[in-house]
């Protein structure tokens, strides 16, 4: 099971006065995400989850670190112009890469904690690999909206919407997950703002892999650059 860090901050009653609080808690609807596979109808776990109508946070410094020769966390999301270090803590030099349209930078073999930061400043999925050790990968989401969390073990999450913009506005959910057939974006739905029930999506997702498959590809790639 992949395991997802998700930032989570900014508690918006702390923000806004009691009088807005109020008002958004009047108008804002709580709907259950039910997330599945296509193919197979089980539910989709540790999916993370992003509303694209709730506003954004700041910017804020984060790290993924290099421990076991595994990037620790898996996936990282972070707003927009985030700073996140690569601190190495093996015994090992690490070359930590990615050329993801979102993001594309290269930190070459070292020992430590890099001279600065990667700063993300532009929405979308950047995938992560290590040109030293094939099997080493993470995702890191960059967004511009505060996410709402990840799918729990039967696929659930309440996701909250906030006041709608007009009469007519709808929402825009997004979904992400590792396994996902195309993992290089996030995948867009669009919620009816009459809805009132259970949500209930589906994913087409890839086969769980059996062995480097997906990061040997990933490897052939960066040597072809």
């Amino acid at each position: 099971m992949y395991r997802l860090t998700v930032v989570l901050s900014l508690a918006l009653a702390g923000i806004l006065g009691p009088m807005s609080e109020n008002v958004e808690s009047a108008e804002a609807r709580r709907l259950t995400l039910e997330l599945t596979d296509a193919t197979t109808g089980q539910p989709v776990a540790d999916a993370v989850v992003i509303v694209e109508s709730r506003p954004g946070i700041d910017p804020l410094q984060a790290e993924i670190v290099q421990k076991g020769r595994e990037f620790r966390p898996h996936t990282l999301v972070i707003p927009r112009n985030s700073k996140v270090d690569f601190p190495n803590q093996d015994n090992t030099q690490h070359h930590v890469y990615s050329f993801s349209p979102a993001k594309t930078f290269d930190i070459e073999l070292y020992a430590g904690r890099p001279a600065e930061p990667v700063t993300f400043d532009q929405v979308g999925v950047v995938e992560i690999g290590c040109n030293i050790h094939d099997r080493m990968q993470a995702f890191i989401l960059v967004t511009d909206n505060e996410p709402s969390g990840h799918t729990d073990g039967q696929g659930r999450l309440t996701v909250e919407f906030p006041p709608p913009a007009g009469k007519e506005a709808g929402d825009r959910l997004l979904v992400w997950h590792p396994r996902l057939a195309d993992n290089t974006r996030m995948t867009r739905f669009a919620i009816d703002p009459s809805q009132s029930g259970p949500l209930s999506l589906s994913v087409e997702l890839s086969a769980e892999p059996t062995g480097g498959d997906r990061l040997d590809a990933l490897q052939e790639r960066f040597r072809e650059i």
